[in-house]
């Protein structure tokens, strides 16, 4: 008999491009076995790849999911301990489908399930996930199939050479503080940067695996979370912090003098690296990333293509376009040469290899890549957002040198200066990111706007 599980809370736990949910009450292995038999029938996969972070419930669900891929009739792949970028080197490197137990940068009661196609393709609401979600809120009947086999298979090292194939780092010696979070990079940066023994000296921090995350939430996007990462840098005398989140698929910067790099700023110097390989190229980013990202592909003779927010949304174009590169200002990083998945390790190998072949340290690297002030991104809880949106479009769309467009939320352009407001896809919350030219212009459409928003409270 199939696992009995409440529909309510399958289409709770499922959300736009992942499962995840708080552990037992939402997710559990029950629920994980049947995504793995539905994720088979669904994607009619004949071998799968599953890897697992390093929660206490992680391989527990993963096991329970190749059960269930295995009932199928899928031969299962496990690959153990991963980061998420490490399961998409394996889904792309062996070419099959695959699922990786994390829930990020999430903190430790909860657990989740990422899914990709063969190469890494996502699986998200359009391409795959409603009809898995379907199938288990429904309860989906035994297969009559001859069940597959599970066998285990480390792709580790494969991985690592494979990054490094990609970014090679070469030049001047370089000391490197790494802050784990005790999420996977634990696992991976040691597996990397063992290879990079003449070139760099790495300073670990918080590499011990432990769900429970003892020493900070292992979310770099939250600045409270960096600053052991910023303090460490300085004290070392170090040339780069690295800080990644739980499943390291995302990383910051930050610089000799302990101050934080805007994902855009990595996002523009790997461009420019991708575009000086292959001249012309597109890249692409979102509409939150700065406007200075845009206007350097430019610059450099390259196509940048603007996207909504959401990695379905990057991966989606970058299949359709052609492109080399993608980066959101969230801190993921998307490669062509990696199968157009993100890869926060890749990221700060690119940011590496830039940094060595230059005796400048970062921060004056960077510095022509940093051209306006960002706000960051702020939230703001409404009773109608949508209502609030169009309040703001009309009080800003007859203005004198404005555009404005909808492509994701509202967006708001000036010469001068640029803001976004996104609706949650969860919370009754509108997001705002402004920029501006500088400090004080960013700050006053900060503050004009938040006043706007707020103004029913």
């Amino acid at each position: 008999m199939p696992d009995t599980l409440d529909p309510q809370n399958v289409r709770a736990v499922f959300k736009a491009y992942d499962v995840r949910g708080v552990v037992p009450d939402q997710v559990d292995e029950s629920l994980a076995r049947a995504t793995g038999a539905a994720f088979v029938r669904v994607t009619g996969a004949e071998t799968v790849v599953v890897g697992h972070d390093m929660r206490p419930s992680s391989p527990g669900m993963a096991g329970a999911f190749a059960e269930g891929a295995s009932a199928e009739g899928a031969d299962v792949v496990m690959i153990g301990l991963a980061s998420t970028d490490q399961l998409y080197f394996a889904s792309g490197h062996l070419g099959h489908p695959g699922a990786m137990f994390t829930a990020s940068h999430n903190p430790a009661q909860y657990n989740g399930i990422k899914m990709c196609r063969s190469h890494a393709q996502p699986v998200g609401m359009e391409t795959g996930l409603a009809e898995i979600r379907d199938l288990v809120a429904g309860g989906m009947e035994p297969s009559s199939r001859t069940p597959g086999t599970i066998t285990e298979h480390d792709v580790l090292e494969d991985y690592a050479a494979y990054l490094l194939q990609l970014a090679p780092v070469r030049g001047r010696h370089l000391k490197v503080v790494a802050d784990a979070g005790n999420g996977m990079a634990g696992h991976t940066a040691p597996a990397v940067f063992g290879r990079l023994a003449s070139e760099v000296e790495l300073v670990p921090m918080y590499f011990e695996l432990d769900g429970t995350f003892p020493n900070h939430e292992a979310n770099p996007i939250e600045p409270e979370n960096l600053r052991d990462l910023q303090a460490r840098v300085v004290a070392e005398g170090a040339d780069i912090g690295l800080a990644f989140d739980g499943d390291a698929d995302r990383c910051f910067l930050v610089d000799e003098d302990g101050r934080l790099v805007s994902p855009s700023t990595l996002t523009a110097l790997i461009a420019a690296r991708e575009l000086a390989k292959e001249p012309g190229s597109t890249v692409i980013h979102n509409l939150i990333t700065s406007r200075s990202v845009p206007e350097i592909v430019t610059e450099l003779g390259g196509t940048p293509v603007r996207t909504r927010v959401g990695h379905s949304y990057i991966k989606a174009t970058m299949a359709e376009t052609g492109a080399v590169f993608g980066g959101e200002h969230s801190g993921h990083f998307y490669f062509r040469d990696f199968w157009r998945a993100d890869s926060g390790m890749l990221a700060a190998l690119h940011a590496l290899a830039a940094l060595a072949e230059t005796e400048q340290p970062l921060s004056q690297l960077l510095a022509e890549f940093e051209r306006y002030v960002l706000s960051g991104e702020i939230n703001s809880e409404v009773a109608d957002p949508a209502a609030v949106i169009d309040a703001l479009e009309t009080e800003f769309a007859d203005r004198e040198g404005v555009t404005t467009d909808r492509l994701d939320g509202l967006t708001v352009s000036h010469a001068d200066w640029t803001f976004n407001v996104r609706p949650s896809n969860t919370e009754p919350l509108l997001r705002l990111n402004a920029e501006g030219r500088d400090t004080e212009t960013m700050e006053r459409v900060r503050d004009d706007v938040l006043a706007r928003i707020r103004s029913d409270r």
